[in-house]
């Protein structure tokens, strides 16, 4: 097997059967590292020699016939987004730089318990707060596919890591399409799950210390090559850390067996007002012309088939962000009523039931991930040229943020290439709460879009 780019659950079962070690399978990945990471900087921190005592402790329970957990020996790296106990956490904040929590976030700490083994953290957007992944700590992280591209934000450091076989899996933030958008542009796949799903405990310490802000709409999910991957990882962050008291005690059940000939797959080529690249479309037509004779309905909406007016919520869900960020601003900004918070709430509420009534209606919506595939780096609020013409640089993340605000779930599936070469990715949106059968409804739609595909960087 070629450890580098076999799945998680493959190299999982491989150390399981003694047919690779652990220390063999991380000194692998850190060679992959050591091979492509100057190109892409998307590894910022190693943590070298710990991982490798966890690695040879690994090697020894299983001679001893103990085994961890389902990710026994699995060596991973991790968002620099998340707290893991002797590791930095920078965020990409430059007063952060020399951070080091004495805890694990609750993700780190399960896939630790998971039998995963922490090899170091991937570059961010600074303070997670951008579409592309680049801050004053550790500079630019570049894309796989094209250098010159941007392997989008926040979690571009995770994709980019992912897509050049550095690490077999990521764990991702999203609060506006920040799984999403740098799944897609990687070509590969990501999952956003329902809000309140994965606890939050240890992601992004405030240099304020203050109470945490957001909270709707931000969410932690996985990221991986194969739906299967997404939702073994699923399964073992997801739920209740007593901690993080939103968190719902919601059963991750399994994943189960879908077919795709009973789908209803509903397909938006845009949203109104929104934006996109022709290639986008033409991929998500050329889709959907796919699956028509595999599936029992497969049919376009238009704003008038949406449930919801897209330009409002997508305002409101700006609100709400600011809101919620500018609560403990010490400046001389005004901060929003409480009256205010709770009408933003009130129409939020209204869209949600909305978008699950027209989920009686359909399995899934297809639709894009972006409005463009992944543009190249540039000052943050540049315009984005979108078929030749200039477009607001914030509607980048639009067609995902849609999805933060009503809080669904929502996978990205890699499909097509577009005429340069980039990767086009397709998000699947599903009802909330259900992301065991949004999972099983990927996998079958995996069959027709394909698997990962390895960026021109590493496939020599």
């Amino acid at each position: 097997m070629q450890i580098v780019f076999s799945s998680t659950t493959e190299l999982a079962a491989a150390i399981r059967r003694k047919q690779v070690s652990a220390v063999e399978a991380l000194d692998a990945h850190l060679r992959q590292i050591d091979r492509h990471n100057p190109a892409l900087n998307a590894v910022v921190t190693l943590d070298v020699e710990r991982a490798r005592k966890r690695a040879r402790e690994a090697d020894r329970a299983l001679a001893q016939k103990k085994l961890w957990g389902p990710l026994h020996g699995v060596p991973y790296t991790l968002k620099d987004a998340f707290a893991t106990a002797g590791v930095r956490t920078t965020v990409g904040f430059q007063p952060l730089a020399d951070h080091v929590p004495r805890e694990d976030s609750t993700v780190a700490a399960r896939l630790k318990d998971a039998g995963a083994i922490l090899m170091g953290k991937t570059n961010v957007a600074e303070l997670l707060g951008d579409f592309q992944s680049s801050n004053p700590v550790f500079g630019r992280t570049n894309n796989p596919w094209n250098l010159d591209r941007t392997p989008g934000g926040s979690s571009g450091g995770a994709a980019a890591a992912l897509a050049a076989g550095m690490t077999p899996f990521e764990i991702g933030t999203d609060l506006s399409a920040s799984i999403r958008l740098p799944s897609a542009y990687c070509g590969v796949f990501g999952l956003k799950p329902t809000e309140r799903r994965v606890a939050m405990t240890g992601v992004v310490p405030d240099p304020r210390g203050t109470p945490r802000a957001l909270r709707v709409m931000a969410c932690a999910g996985p990221m991986a090559r194969t739906v299967d991957d997404l939702a073994v990882l699923f399964r073992i962050i997801a739920g209740p850390d007593r901690l993080d008291t939103e968190v719902q005690p919601v059963p991750v059940e399994d994943s189960p067996k879908a077919a795709l000939k009973p789908l209803k797959i509903a397909v938006a080529r845009t949203f109104p007002d929104l934006p996109v690249a022709s290639s986008i479309r033409h991929a998500l037509d050329s889709l959907a012309k796919a699956l028509r004779p595999l599936c029992r309905q497969v049919k376009e909406v238009d704003d008038t088939g949406l449930p919801v007016k897209v330009s409002d919520d997508l305002s409101r869900a700006g609100k709400l962000i600011g809101m919620a960020l500018g609560a403990f601003e010490s400046q001389d900004k005004t901060p929003a009523t409480l009256a205010a918070y709770l009408e933003v709430l009130h129409h939020r509420d209204r869209s949600i039931a909305a978008w699950e009534q027209f989920f009686d209606s359909w399995d899934v919506l297809l639709s894009p991930a972006s409005m463009v595939n992944a543009f190249p780096h540039c000052q943050p609020g540049s315009p984005l040229a979108v078929d030749g013409r200039n477009e607001t640089y914030w509607l980048v993340s639009a067609h995902g943020a849609l999805f933060n605000y009503s809080g669904h779930p929502a996978i990205v599936l890699p499909y097509a290439q577009d005429p340069d070469g980039l990767p086009i990715g397709i998000q699947v949106v599903g009802r909330r709460w259900s992301e065991s059968r949004l999972l099983g409804i990927a996998r079958a739609l995996s069959r027709v879009t394909g698997p990962f595909r390895r960026p021109p960087l590493a496939r020599a």
